[in-house]
């Protein structure tokens, strides 16, 4: 057998018969593969034929092994493994490629498909949004006008309360000794008024028979006067100690809901009705029905209204719609009736209000509330559905689908939503198709294959925030 061994290129040297030949020949195994190519069989037969060479090689080595030294043995069988296992990574490789590239050129990928339509275009009004707070119409500090110990409470803290109904009760005693005191000097006077007329009448009679004198019936008519302003004083105290007595009646001026209580059953009142000395506050009342909505507009949007409310007076100029905090719609009502007479130099804002109706008295004074105010009447507007506009850093953006099919991004300027749908205030046309549909295929400068679709206004979700 012929002598053989491996170069560092993965070639093999095979050596003449003799130990003592001159020169070596070398075979790379890239000649020997193509030397002998693989017949009909396939793949399978190559590999196995690879195998093949590759034991042979292996044999040669083990059988030749006696007339080298080990040292050159262990450097010479890790180059013939590597050189087997590369001829065997080139033939896979361009097997495998030529398959590869038949598939990929026989099937194209086809264009991504998304859904266009053109902006829908409504009648819309123009309107603000604001964030404004409820307040009551009525509020006041219950405060006692006349002194004494409280005896007597009829509410409960927070409870709605109805005009006229009794809260407080004072003792009335010192008030009713007052009031006797009164109507027993009220029949004093009117007794000595009946005689100051009766001896009136009597000096006035001896005066036309000579037997009395002018001066006599001077004095019975001052004793008369007297007697009738005693009169009048007694029937003043008569009404001021009733009035007392109505006061250690403490009722609710008007419906609404009442505050906590701040004195108890037995605390002692002081009580003025002039409010010339300290008075104790018991209470605090509310109404609710009707209730006002604060909120300031700004000087722009004010100057808007304006101009609209002075050109159509009616509900489009005073109507508001409300919705509150945990609201998603705008289902509340009110109405526009005070614009204050001068903006806030500081702000630049001015302060307007609207009156709530309340039936229900669900809505309280100090909760807030979003306001959406018509400033002007609806017009033609474009609007496309909110998910078809994007956000670029800083602006907003549509897709749109050029003549060839081409993803246009567009800039466009937006404002709230109406029935379901974006209103787009500047950067779109009425003919441009705007990608409502697939965004996710829609990459700027890429090619689609556009489907037309439809915007829908949805008139039910028009309240909607």
């Amino acid at each position: 057998m012929r002598d053989q061994s491996t170069d560092q290129l993965g070639g093999v040297h095979v050596r003449p018969g003799s130990s003592k030949g001159a020169g070596q020949t070398k075979v790379s195994i890239d000649e020997t593969v193509g030397a002998y190519p693989p017949d009909d069989h396939g793949e399978r037969a190559l590999e196995d034929w690879a195998d093949a060479h590759v034991n042979e090689i292996s044999n040669w080595s083990d059988t030749e092994g006696p007339r080298r030294s080990v040292a050159r043995r262990s450097r010479a069988w890790p180059w013939m493994v590597g050189a087997a296992v590369i001829a065997l990574a080139v033939v896979f490789w361009v097997s495998f490629s030529d398959r590869g590239d038949g598939r990929t050129s026989s099937a194209e990928m086809p264009l991504p498909q998304v859904t266009v339509s053109k902006p829908l275009v409504h009648d819309v009004d123009t309107r603000i949004g604001l964030l404004g707070q409820f307040s009551a119409i009525d509020r006041v500090e219950l405060r006692a006008q006349v002194g004494g110990t409280l005896t007597e409470i009829h509410f409960k803290d927070g409870q709605i309360v109805h005009k006229g109904d009794l809260l407080f009760m004072i003792d009335p005693r010192p008030y009713e000794i007052k009031l006797a005191k009164a109507t027993a000097q009220l029949q004093t006077a009117s007794a000595r008024f009946a005689l100051a007329s009766v001896q009136l009448g009597r000096a006035q009679t001896l005066l036309r028979t000579s037997y009395g004198t002018a001066e006599t019936v001077d004095q019975r008519t001052s004793e008369q006067s007297s007697a009738q302003a005693a009169i009048d004083d007694a029937k003043a105290q008569i009404h001021d100690a009733q009035l007392d007595i109505e006061y250690c009646r403490i009722t609710a001026p008007f419906t609404g809901r009442i505050g906590a209580r701040l004195v108890s059953v037995g605390s002692l009142i002081a009580g003025s009705r002039a409010a010339t000395s300290p008075t104790t506050l018991l209470t605090t009342l509310v109404s609710l029905d009707p209730i006002y909505l604060d909120f300031d507009m700004s000087e722009s949007d004010y100057l808007t209204f304006s101009h609209e409310r002075a050109r159509l007076s009616g509900p489009l100029a005073n109507a508001v719609t409300i919705s509150l905090g945990d609201e998603k719609r705008f289902t509340r009502q009110g109405t526009l009736d005070f614009v204050d007479n001068a903006l806030d130099r500081s702000s630049g804002t001015i302060h307007t209000r609207a009156t709530v109706p309340n039936s229900d008295l669900f809505l309280v004074p100090g909760e807030f509330a979003r306001v959406r105010v018509a400033i002007a009447p609806p017009a033609p507007t474009l609007m496309v559905p909110d998910a078809a506009v994007v956000l670029d850093q800083a602006q907003h953006m549509v897709m749109m689908v050029a003549a060839d099919g081409t993803v246009v991004p567009t800039p466009v300027q937006t404002g709230d939503l109406r029935g379901g749908l974006r209103v787009i205030q500047s950067g779109l046309a009425p003919g441009d198709r705007v990608i409502i549909d697939g965004l996710v295929h829609a990459t700027p400068g890429a090619k689609v294959e556009p489907q037309e679709g439809t915007i829908r206004y949805d008139a039910a979700s028009d309240g909607r925030g």
